[in-house]
């Protein structure tokens, strides 16, 4: 009865318009055409999109030359205008209703890898930005997937230790200096297989860091997985 009134008061919109709809976490048939999922054929490692005529364990260029830190990272979607409005719905304006969508897709943009998974854990946020936002979208993320396929997790696994300035507008390389040391782990987890969640993968430099931080504290393997990831220049000033 609660659930109809506040449907009727504020009635359930689109993720991507203003279009009301009959449950949350709905979007409309013209907008979800024009999302773009990532698939295979992809970087084996991190996901980037490759040709057609690539094969099964191909890299990129960027993985070729310098090897990630995480075994695999995926995104359910290429981070483009609609795939922004979610993040940022989410990031900025606190959205949560598109939250059991979001880890549908983000499951299966990982597949074997949640299954094989000891325990979730999200990117972290520096306690002052936390403070200041209330909520970390990462960790809401992660509980979305965990709680969805029956898997733990711990969202202080990780913490951020340093604050550094926004990664917005930032370099690839810049990125990884903004963030170099800012991330430890928080205990140790010796053989343990590791799944990182966070919202979007842009360079990549934030769940490197986590990488790094978990491998320090005996992680077997360290795999990832976003909402979105860049696939191509746009504005990334999120």
């Amino acid at each position: 009865m609660i659930s109809r009134l506040s449907d009727i008061i504020w009635p359930p919109r689109s993720l991507l318009s203003e279009e009301i709809v009959d449950r949350p976490g709905v979007i409309e048939p013209a907008l979800w055409n024009d999302l773009k999922f990532l698939s295979d054929p992809q970087c084996s490692r991190c996901g980037f999109p490759l040709p057609d005529d690539a094969g099964p364990g191909m890299v990129c260029g960027a993985c070729a030359g310098r090897k990630p830190a995480y075994d695999t990272a995926r995104a359910a979607l290429a981070y483009d205008d609609h795939a922004r409005r979610l993040i940022l719905d989410l990031k900025r304006g606190g959205r949560r209703d598109g939250l059991p969508v979001f880890a549908r897709w983000m499951a299966a943009a990982t597949g074997e890898n949640l299954v094989r998974a000891d325990f979730l854990t999200p990117a972290p946020m520096h306690w002052t930005r936390l403070a200041v936002r209330s909520f970390n979208q990462a960790a809401w993320l992660t509980q979305a997937i965990a709680e969805a396929h029956g898997k733990r997790w711990k969202p202080g696994a990780l913490a951020r230790v340093k604050r550094r300035k926004s990664q917005a507008g930032l370099s690839a390389s810049e990125r990884r200096r903004n963030v170099g040391g800012a991330i430890k782990a928080t205990g140790r987890f010796e053989g343990k297989i590791i799944l990182v969640v966070d919202d979007v993968f842009t360079t990549g430099a934030t769940l490197e860091a986590c990488a790094r931080a978990l491998r320090k504290a005996g992680a077997a393997e360290v795999h990832a997985v976003t909402l979105a990831r860049v696939v191509r220049p746009v504005d990334i000033s999120i």
